[in-house]
């Protein structure tokens, strides 16, 4: 009798004991599956790095606009000295046209040979050996034989274009012609003159009466 009530109350803590392990080893795999579940926490942005305005316009605003500054200036430079060369070619073409036509054109019997052969080398090209050709064939011996003269004047001239290099100037002559003891004859007329530039001195290339 006594026995059987002793092994009673143990076997009842024995099995409670049981009991709650088994509660325990259900719980524990929900515990770690809860543990699994929860969501990772979200990454902090990074905060975007901003722009340095200072370095952008030091390395890449001011260097483009100092070039286009300077391009710029470069133009307008290359532009005035384009109008200044134009402006002084067609001051100087102007002024040797003249010149030269009153050269061409002007002679007295005695001395035709020397003037003449002078005005040669105020031309250039094809028109200066037609007109070394005409001078010397016509004009120099008829000046000898029948006491020509000839006086050129040129009233007015204008530039009809002009560069560093080439130029055509409008020239209106005035001659007047006296053979022997006749009454001077007066002409009046305009030529066209083409001029080129060789070295630093402008010659005659075309002559061309209109």
């Amino acid at each position: 009798m006594t026995g059987p009530e002793k092994d009673g109350p143990e076997k009842a803590e024995l099995t409670e004991s049981s009991a709650v392990e088994e509660t325990a080893a259900d719980t524990a795999p929900e515990v770690e599956d809860t543990v699994k579940d929860t969501p990772e926490a979200p990454a902090v942005p990074q905060p975007a790095r901003s722009l340095d305005w200072k370095r952008v316009v030091a390395f890449g605003v001011l260097p483009g606009l100092a070039l286009v500054l300077a391009l710029t200036a470069g133009f307008f430079k290359w532009q005035d000295n384009s109008v200044r060369d134009a402006d002084k070619a067609r001051a100087e073409s102007v002024q040797v046209a003249k010149d030269s036509t009153v050269a061409l054109l002007s002679y007295k019997p005695d001395t035709v040979e020397q003037q003449l052969g002078a005005a040669r080398d105020l031309l250039t090209g094809d028109f200066q050996e037609s007109y070394t050709s005409l001078t010397h064939d016509v004009v120099i011996p008829g000046a000898k034989q029948k006491q020509i003269s000839a006086v050129a004047t040129v009233p007015a001239a204008a530039s009809v274009s002009a560069d560093p290099n080439h130029a055509v100037v409008l020239v209106f002559v005035n001659q007047t012609v006296v053979v022997g003891a006749d009454a001077p004859t007066d002409t009046a007329s305009s030529v066209r003159v083409t001029l080129e530039k060789h070295g630093d001195r402008w010659l005659i290339a075309k002559f061309d009466p209109v």
